[in-house]
């Protein structure tokens, strides 16, 4: 088996092409290609296939080719990885799977069909439009932190961090706790900080996660559009581009005149190799 290894913003994943389905991905399986010292090492598995040949994606055939299956580090199935598209879109265009249109290349995820555009190093994805939908709070040791819930066709906890508390000084070795009633198949969690301004940004916020599966990331795209869609909001801002900093560089968030919700930041492609037994 022939893996491609790629990262966005440091968010990184074993990218395995399978157009035809026929590849079994047991969340052993999936475990062992992500250990750091045993395996590949990654955050996530990204499979590459068609839509029509796999069972949560023939309902998209019609309207993307290629879908992506992915599988949080720990083998569980995600709904949708903003990282993880942008570089699941990287790898097609790379080897020649699809072209992009003039409209954007769609992909299909279980949340949905996205448009990616590929600029040069960077990838912006039209998203699915995030819900900002519930009060919460997630606990860090002894700590308490204030957030709302935010449906990204993945499920998201922002908080924002104290005054004064630096956001480097939260240990995130083990997963925050939520409120189970609300996210029954568990969260993402994003802690934010206000950052100065930046050009071309209305706003600036720097974030760190933990995210469902795969524990703490250099980033997380669909994190980055939550906090995006609660930095908007709290802004009073009905449209408006976001700067968010992730442990692994910098994430931009657009949310258009024409209520279009956009991701961006690099997409790479780093290595390739085999897999023996």
């Amino acid at each position: 088996m022939f893996f491609t290894k790629g990262h966005g913003t440091g968010n990184d994943f074993v990218i395995i092409s399978d157009p035809d389905g026929v590849l079994s991905l047991t969340p052993s399986r999936v475990a062992e290609l992500c250990d750091r010292r045993f395996g590949i090492g990654a955050d996530g598995v990204l499979r590459v296939v068609r839509a029509a040949k796999d069972p949560d994606g023939v309902a998209f055939a019609a309207d993307a080719e290629w879908f992506m299956d992915y599988r949080n580090s720990d083998g569980s199935v995600a709904e949708m990885c903003g990282n993880g598209v942008r570089v699941f879109a990287r790898f097609l265009v790379a080897n020649g799977l699809a072209t992009p249109g003039a409209e954007g290349l769609p992909v299909a995820t279980r949340a949905g069909v996205v448009v990616a555009v590929v600029e040069g190093d960077s990838i912006r994805v039209h998203m699915r439009s995030p819900r900002v939908y519930a009060a919460s709070t997630a606990t860090v040791g002894p700590l308490t932190f204030p957030g709302v819930a935010v449906d990204c066709g993945n499920p998201h906890l922002v908080c924002g961090v104290h005054d004064g508390l630096d956001l480097s000084s939260l240990d995130l070795t083990a997963a925050p706790g939520f409120d189970q009633g609300l996210f029954g198949q568990g969260v993402n969690v994003e802690f934010v900080v206000p950052g100065d301004p930046v050009e071309g940004a209305d706003l600036h916020v720097s974030m760190r996660v933990h995210e469902r599966g795969s524990g703490e990331t250099l980033s997380c795209g669909s994190g980055a559009l939550a906090v995006g869609a609660a930095a908007l909001r709290d802004a009073g801002l009905a449209t408006g581009v976001v700067a968010v900093d992730v442990l692994g560089g910098r994430l931009t968030v657009t949310h258009d005149e024409a209520g279009r919700w956009w991701l961006a930041g690099p997409a790479v492609l780093v290595a390739k190799g085999e897999l023996l037994g």
